[in-house]
């Protein structure tokens, strides 16, 4: 999972130009509004506000942020009632299974927008249930090695209720059911480590691994070109894109 899971970390570390434009404290609000809706305004007690909350965190979005962001998914605001959540599942270059988690207030529109994306970047969009399959949706947290040993990271996981610990490169992933997410967090940081992001994520059963420099440029524009749709939440794949190849690829 190396290749996926390095691409997740190079898209959190331009998390903060991203956050510049306001695209993306834009979409971290508008997941934690529809979560508010949905679910009610307290995070005890609404596991996916709990996330998007912790998600939006990891991208060091202002607490006053997310406070409002609660406030107007509480006071059943108008904005909040328009969005649905929308699934799109297919096939990028090299046979790469993909799956594109969207809010929109307008299903035509993504559907279009998220399809001429697939078939601009030699990907096939594919019908419900198509690659879900070979994924597994799970809390996940990501620690730097740097100043980490792993015997702590480990013990500070298994204290907030994670699965696993894995080292991939420079970093430490953390695992464990959706609603250890926040435990897990703290316990780390009570440890005194430091914690990149923390996000639900859906991790790939199996993977696909992509050593042509080409199909792997080719898979990455498409990978951001999704991301990029103002409607589009979160884009997952079951990649392994060895790092030499990655680094030459995100050049």
């Amino acid at each position: 999972m190396s290749g996926h899971s390095k691409w997740s970390t190079i898209k959190h570390k331009k998390g903060a130009a991203d956050a510049k434009r306001g695209q993306l404290f834009s979409k971290l609000s508008r997941a934690i509004i529809v979560a508010a809706k949905e679910g009610g305004a307290d995070p005890s007690s609404n596991l996916a506000l709990q996330n998007a909350i912790e998600k939006a965190r990891s991208y060091s979005m202002p607490k006053d942020n997310i406070d409002r962001a609660i406030a107007r998914g509480a006071g059943t605001d108008a904005n909040a009632d328009a969005y649905e959540h929308v699934t799109y599942e297919g096939y990028g270059p090299g046979g790469v299974a993909v799956i594109v988690e969207a809010l929109t207030d307008n299903r035509n529109r993504t559907a279009s927008d998220v399809r001429h994306l697939f078939a601009k970047h030699d990907g096939n969009l594919g019908g419900s249930g198509a690659v879900a399959w070979l994924f597994e949706r799970r809390g996940v947290a990501v620690v730097p090695v740097d100043g980490a040993s792993e015997d702590d990271v480990m013990l500070a996981a298994a204290d907030g209720g994670a699965d696993d610990v894995t080292q991939d490169g420079d970093v430490f992933q953390v695992t464990g059911a959706p609603e250890t997410l926040s435990a897990v967090r703290q316990a780390l940081e009570a440890a005194g480590l430091a914690v990149d992001s923390v996000e639900v994520t859906m991790v790939p059963k199996t993977t696909v691994r992509v050593e042509d420099e080409a199909i792997a440029k080719r898979l990455l524009r498409m990978m951001d070109s999704l991301e990029e749709l103002d409607d589009v939440q979160d884009v997952y794949a079951n990649f392994d894109i060895p790092e030499h190849v990655l680094e030459a690829a995100s050049a």
